[in-house]
């Protein structure tokens, strides 16, 4: 398999599509009326109870700027909302790349939207796992896939797309965004990339420390089995 070598991109990326979908929904009634008042042309796409709260924060211009990724990836969520944002066509935003014309092409083909920005956390996987009589089971259910594959993928392609972890950054952003007339540079997204990595990280490690805790036979008393 050949290695994509990417030689150009823009230092400066304007920030058209984000992709929303956060279980800590603090700092979201300022973020995104602050983000639209930078740029009212931006796309939204949003899950569930995210975009429910967008939804609610943007009243009736929500119409204008708000859609939810079900309807743009023409997939409805699954029951439970087991899945949701693991689609060719988020990816494909995600990772695509400027000036690579196989990219460029097949965005046309699937009249996908390039993503610029993602803004994500996760399950509350250490706050579930701190409370008393916790089973695995219930552990397990606080287990995000979808949120650290959104961030990874975004992460990876710094040279493009900006992810976004921490409620604690979205003022400084909108700072950032509003001297650079709704841009962010390379060094904006390579920094927030590596601080994307370190929350993947941190997650992860959360999640192995946990699981390491207990044997086989903890586990099997959390389940009947099929005969």
């Amino acid at each position: 398999m050949t290695k994509n070598v990417v030689e150009r991109i823009d230092d400066l990326v304007k920030i058209k599509t984000i992709l929303v979908s956060v279980s800590d929904k603090s700092g979201l009634g300022a973020f995104i009326p602050g983000l639209l008042g930078i740029n009212p042309d931006i796309t939204i796409l949003s899950t569930g109870g995210t975009y429910s709260k967008i939804k609610e924060i943007l009243g009736p211009d929500a119409q204008n700027s708000l859609k939810q990724v079900s309807d743009y990836t023409g997939q409805p969520e699954t029951q439970g909302g087991l899945v949701k944002t693991l689609d060719f066509k988020i990816y494909l935003g995600l990772l695509t790349e400027t000036y690579n014309p196989a990219h460029q092409d097949d965005l046309k083909r699937t009249h996908a939207l390039p993503i610029d920005m993602v803004v994500v956390n996760l399950y509350p996987f250490a706050q579930t796992i701190a409370r008393k009589n916790i089973t695995v089971e219930n552990a397990r259910g606080n287990i995000d896939i979808g949120g650290p594959t959104m961030i990874r993928a975004a992460a990876k392609n710094f040279i493009r797309v900006a992810p976004v972890v921490d409620p604690k950054s979205y003022d400084s952003i909108l700072a950032v965004l509003k001297a650079k007339e709704g841009a962010l540079g390379l060094k904006d997204r390579y920094s927030l990339a590596s601080k994307a990595f370190e929350h993947t990280a941190r997650y992860d490690r959360a999640i192995a420390d946990y699981l390491a805790g207990f044997s086989k036979k903890d586990v099997q008393s959390c389940y009947k089995t099929g005969e």
